[in-house]
């Protein structure tokens, strides 16, 4: 489910999204090789991530936000202000019938 996303499967994912606080932050560095790495740790383990950009003014948060993605193989399910939220299907993770996502653990 990279960016081949259905417009349903982003609605769902947002409405998961809400109730995250963002997992990553950008610092004024912007995107660097150790926020890459922070964000590709959080995104093994919780498939979906909310990344808190910080004042980069030669980019916007669109443009960061699929910086982000590419670096990172994941998809952008909403950018609201300066909040990005990205998602990467993690199939090595364990999934228990009935138990919560791995984002809300």
């Amino acid at each position: 489910m990279s960016s081949l996303m259905t417009g349903k499967e982003r609605a769902a994912l947002r409405a998961h999204a809400n109730r995250l606080s963002a997992t990553v932050h950008a610092g004024q560095h912007g995107i660097t090789g150790a926020l890459l790495h922070s964000l590709d740790d959080a995104l093994r383990t919780r498939e979906l991530v909310k990344v808190q950009l910080g004042k980069q003014p030669d980019l916007s948060a669109k443009e960061a936000a699929g910086q982000l993605a590419a670096a990172v193989k994941a998809a952008v399910v909403q950018v609201i202000g300066k909040t990005v939220t990205l998602y990467r299907h993690n199939p090595k993770l364990e999934r228990k019938p009935g138990a919560a996502p791995p984002w809300e653990v």
